[in-house]
């Protein structure tokens, strides 16, 4: 789950890190008020749950009330990505010398949390990796101590020469991991962290996504969520009990279990075509999850065919079979189906789909180049 910068940066307070004070406005005329608060000069930010901000035009710098609130007047309602802009982040513009980055992410290798801190603040991390990476300093956090003081030193000594900021810094990377802990978050980050030239250190941004898994034991954090900014069928799979992540392809992809769903999309690259998802309906037998994952497929307008691979174990081939069938007969079809059913039930759903008019193979390679083909 992503959360807003603004919410982040809640967290970031209530864990002691010096973060500038900032409210949200939903109308032009708040963020003017906001920006005299604070006596004018200001950064208006959209909150969208989507990258590139900045380079769509959803940050900008007001000198004055007037200037926060024209400001604020095009940014809201703007689409980022496809998410349109309902709020704002107002907050006061800081007086920068330095610039770093300082994240926590759950690193799946190691298995473990790991910092990652690097002097090059105010762009991607990833750029930093790709372009300099030794440039980056990580140290792999054991879970069972937490991140000790003399770690938070080695690491904000990379980060700067001044004693008195390398200790301010230890001292917000500590309040970040107890931050990232406490949300239950599988990525934590201020980029940038900033000196002031009075030698201040402070984190003027904050980034901050939950593991789902953790939100049924973090109910405040559950209260975060803001639907308004996440896609319409990511929300319609997670109310049907899907897991399903949005893609650039073309190929839509139905599939029980998640390896076998990551192991399809692989299949997919390696015959030339690209998913245009990630869709695991579970191991329960529910016609009805088959007609909520073709509902979403469908609605996306870049999907040009529909590949099913079913492998059947809790889950019974007939069951998906009659989902498919069911769900045909309720929705006008405008893209073709590939399917592979094979496993438990496997001739009953076979035999549910030829009486339909479907044919089905065991074969997973066949259908996937099948629906290369088709997609292209």
């Amino acid at each position: 789950m992503n959360i807003h910068e603004y919410q982040a940066k809640e967290i970031f307070r209530r864990h002691g890190m010096p973060v500038p004070p900032g409210d949200i406005a939903t109308t032009p005329d708040r963020a003017g008020e906001l920006a005299r608060t604070y006596g004018g000069s200001v950064v208006v930010k959209a909150q969208v749950h989507a990258g590139g901000r900045g380079k769509a035009g959803g940050v900008k710098l007001a000198k004055s009330a007037d200037e926060a609130r024209s400001h604020a007047e095009k940014i809201l309602g703007m689409e980022i990505k496809g998410l349109t802009v309902e709020k704002v982040l107002v907050t006061p513009t800081e007086d920068i010398a330095s610039e770093a980055y300082v994240g926590v992410i759950v690193d799946r290798s190691s298995k473990r949390p790991v910092f990652m801190v690097s002097r090059e603040g105010g762009i991607d991390i990833e750029e930093v990796a790709a372009t300099n990476p030794e440039a980056i300093r990580r140290l792999t956090v054991d879970p069972r101590y937490g991140l000790l003081p003399f770690q938070a030193y080695w690491l904000a000594a990379s980060l700067y020469d001044d004693v008195k900021q390398q200790r301010a810094a230890a001292k917000i990377m500590g309040q970040l991991y107890e931050a990232f802990i406490a949300s239950g978050a599988s990525l934590a980050e201020i980029n940038p962290l900033i000196t002031t030239p009075s030698g201040e250190v402070k984190a003027i941004d904050a980034k901050m996504n939950i593991d789902d898994n953790e939100l049924f034991r973090r109910k405040d954090v559950e209260a975060l969520r803001d639907t308004s900014s996440e896609p319409p069928s990511e929300i319609k799979a997670r109310e049907a009990s899907l897991t399903y992540i949005k893609l650039d392809g073309s190929i839509g992809a139905v599939v029980n279990g998640a390896g076998l769903a990551m192991a399809t999309m692989d299949l997919i690259k390696f015959y030339g075509g690209e998913p245009a998802n990630f869709l695991d309906i579970g191991g329960s037998s529910n016609p009805e999850k088959v007609v909520n994952a073709l509902d979403i497929i469908t609605s996306d307008p870049n999907v040009t065919v529909i590949l099913f691979n079913i492998f059947g174990g809790i889950t019974r081939c007939d069951d998906v079979a009659n989902g498919i069938v069911t769900a045909t007969g309720q929705m006008e079809m405008k893209v073709p189906l590939v399917i592979r059913l094979t496993g438990t039930n496997e001739e009953e759903g076979v035999r549910i789909l030829e009486e339909a008019g479907f044919s089905a193979s065991t074969s997973m390679d066949d259908v996937v180049k099948r629906a290369v083909e088709q997609a292209q």
